[in-house]
C-alpha cells in the first residue's frame, strides 16, 4: 500500500506542481523518483511531526496541496492540536497518510500500535477519514482526495497486502462497496483486514450461512444508507475492524444504527478491546490473539448465526422495517 500511494503520488506531482510532500524522516526509498525528478517539492521536516502539520498548513494557506506522511500513530496523536486547529479549523487541503495502521509495526510495540487513530481523526470537524483495503484501493482514495477541499487523513499498511479489489470499481468517498452477498449477517468491515473477513466469508457459505461483506473505506462520512439496507435486509451485524472498538468503525456503525433503525438487531463488534497491546509478538501472532485472524473470524461468525438462527422468526424484522 506504501508503495501504491507513492507511485500514485508521483503521477499526480507530474500533471499538478501544486503537490507538495512532507514526511517526518522516514520513507526514503519510496520517494526516491519523487526526490530525484521533483526535490523543490518534497520536503523531510524531520523528527518533527507536529511542525510538519504545521508547514503543511502553510502551504495550504499559500494555495498548495501538501501530503504530509509518517508512521500512523506518531501522525495522529503526536501532532493533534495543529491538526485540529491548523488544518481542520481552516478547513485546509492537507492530506495525512498514515503508515502502520492497526498492528502492522508488530513487536515494535505499543508506540508504533495504530488503534486508536480513525476515532480521534473521526471526531474532527471537517475531516474526511479513510481506510483503503489493498494498493488498488489506496491509489483510488489519494486520487479522490484530490477533490475535497478540507483535510483528509489516510489509514494504510506498509506493503505486500494482498489485493481484494476489482481495479475497475468506480470508487467514492462515503460509498461503501458490498463485496460478497448474503442473507443472515452482515460484516462491515475497513482497511486491509478486509482479506481476511472476506476469506472468512467464503468459508463460512460452504457451511450454509449467507454472509453479506461491506467495504466500508470511508469512515467518515459514513454510508447511512448502505448501514440502513444491510439491517433491513439481514439479521444480525458483525463490524471487524483493527482498531479499537471505541470511537472507530464499530462505533460509527452503532451510532448510525441506535439513532435510525427501530427494530432491535443483534450487533458485535470485533476489534481490539479497551486496553494496550501488551503482547511483544509479530503481526500475523497478534492478529490471532485478538480474534482479527480469518479462522478467530469464522468463529465469531458461527457464534452470532448461532444466536440468531434458532430465533421464531428471526427475519421477521423485513416486514418491520
Amino acid at each position: 500500500m506504501r508503495n501504491a500511494y507513492c507511485r500514485t503520488l508521483y503521477e499526480i506531482m507530474s500533471v499538478n506542481d501544486k503537490v507538495y510532500v512532507l514526511t517526518a524522516d522516514i520513507g526514503f526509498r519510496n520517494f526516491d523518483k519523487i526526490i530525484e525528478d521533483y526535490p523543490e517539492r518534497f520536503i523531510n521536516v524531520g523528527i518533527a511531526e507536529a511542525n510538519m502539520i504545521g508547514i503543511a498548513s502553510g502551504l495550504a494557506i499559500s494555495g498548495k496541496i501538501p501530503f504530509v506522511f509518517t508512521i500512523a500513530p506518531f501522525v495522529t496523536m503526536r501532532c493533534l492540536e495543529q491538526i485540529r486547529i491548523d488544518l481542520c479549523y481552516h478547513k485546509l487541503p492537507v492530506k495525512i497518510i498514515g503508515a502502520g495502521g492497526g498492528f502492522v509495526y508488530g513487536s515494535q510495540g505499543t508506540t508504533h500500535h495504530a488503534i486508536e487513530d480513525i476515532g480521534i481523526m473521526r471526531i474532527l470537524p471537517n475531516m474526511t477519514v479513510i481506510c483503503p483495503a489493498d494498493p488498488v484501493e489506496t491509489t483510488k482514495a489519494v486520487q479522490a482526495t484530490m477533490e475535497l477541499e478540507g483535510p483528509a487523513y489516510i489509514r494504510i499498511g506498509r506493503n505486500n497486502e494482498p489485493v481484494v479489489c476489482n481495479i475497475e470499481y468506480q470508487f467514492k468517498i462515503g460509498k461503501a462497496v458490498e463485496m460478497c452477498k448474503g442473507n443472515d449477517i452482515t460484516i462491515f468491515t475497513t482497511g486491509f483486514i478486509l482479506n481476511n473477513v472476506f476469506q472468512a466469508a467464503k468459508e463460512t457459505e460452504k457451511e450454509g450461512i449467507s454472509v453479506r461483506v461491506i467495504n466500508m473505506h470511508t469512515i467518515k462520512p459514513i454510508d447511512h444508507k448502505m448501514i440502513l439496507k444491510c439491517a433491513a435486509e439481514t439479521a444480525a451485524i458483525l463490524t471487524v475492524e483493527e482498531h479499537s472498538i471505541i470511537g472507530g468503525l464499530g462505533s460509527a456503525v452503532a451510532e448510525v444504527l441506535a439513532e435510525e433503525v427501530e427494530h432491535f438487531i443483534p450487533f458485535v463488534r470485533i476489534g481490539m478491546r479497551d486496553s494496550f497491546c501488551d503482547i511483544h509478538a509479530e503481526y500475523d501472532e497478534l492478529q490471532k490473539e485478538y480474534g482479527l485472524c480469518k479462522e478467530s473470524i469464522i468463529s465469531s461468525i458461527r457464534k452470532l448465526h448461532a444466536q440468531i438462527k434458532d430465533r421464531p422468526n428471526y427475519k421477521q424484522h423485513l416486514l418491520s422495517y
